[in-house]
């Protein structure tokens, strides 16, 4: 099977603005499309940028558009895309270091300031703090996040304001204060409870539609909006009495 793949290139040190590229490629294996950009990489242009790491969808380091749809370049067969012409974009709503590897570090670092880690007043067992798996099933559905950035970069909010932390980092948050091994004060994970934390959401579900794992951030978001309420309801009663 020959497909063209049309590639949007950019360095930002010698061009004026982003083009798209035509590599003509021809395949008899399964393959996917990391494995594809390698080949063209390795054998047509060694100039050619972009991030991977694993290549078993667990690090999240090839995210990219392909397509139209935001997806894991090393999980994304080329075959089943059903098409002669396969389009590859960078990732939106992050600067462009080099052709499909953009900038993450707005991503790391609103992940950075929830704070993404246990709070435990505890003494650390030899063993760790050990939990039920019924508890865990609460929060497994976060804990599949692999930091890819795709929710980051599909949000529409992210698109209008840096300050806002993103889908990822809100239901991170979610994911830990939910963890029952978690004793972080209201204090620290009240102080999303701004504009540029869960009450910026437009609840358009993009972070859901386009997440690889299912992680389905704007439920972890939605959960912190009503544990907030519910938190604040309380300590108004608890002031009056």
């Amino acid at each position: 099977m020959e497909y063209i793949f049309r590639i949007l290139r950019y360095d930002p040190l010698k061009d004026e603005r982003p083009s798209f590229q035509d590599y003509s490629f021809r395949t008899e294996e399964k393959m996917s499309v990391l494995e594809a950009l390698m080949d063209i990489r390795n054998e047509q242009d060694s100039t050619l940028s972009f991030r991977y790491s694993c290549r078993e969808a667990i690090c999240g380091s090839c995210g990219m558009v392909i397509n139209g749809k935001f997806d894991l370049a090393c999980r994304a067969m080329v075959d089943s895309l059903k098409a002669p012409v396969i389009v590859i974009e960078p990732l939106p709503n992050l600067e462009i270091q080099k052709d499909l590897a953009v900038n993450m570090e707005p991503f790391f670092d609103a992940v950075h300031k929830i704070e993404p880690y246990v709070f435990s007043k505890k003494q650390v067992l030899e063993k760790g703090h050990r939990i039920e798996d019924k508890e865990m099933d609460k929060i497994f559905q976060y804990i599949n996040c692999v930091l890819c950035g795709c929710c980051y970069s599909a949000c529409p909010v992210v698109s209008r304001d840096e300050k806002y932390l993103g889908p990822a980092a809100l239901a991170k948050l979610y994911r830990f204060i939910q963890d029952p091994r978690d004793e972080r004060p209201f204090s620290n994970w009240s102080r999303v409870n701004t504009e540029g934390g869960v009450w910026g959401c437009d609840t358009v579900f993009k972070c859901n539609e386009v997440c690889p794992k299912e992680v389905r951030p704007a439920d972890g978001i939605e959960a912190l909006r009503r544990k907030l309420v519910v938190e604040k309801i309380k300590r108004i009663f608890r002031f009056k009495r």
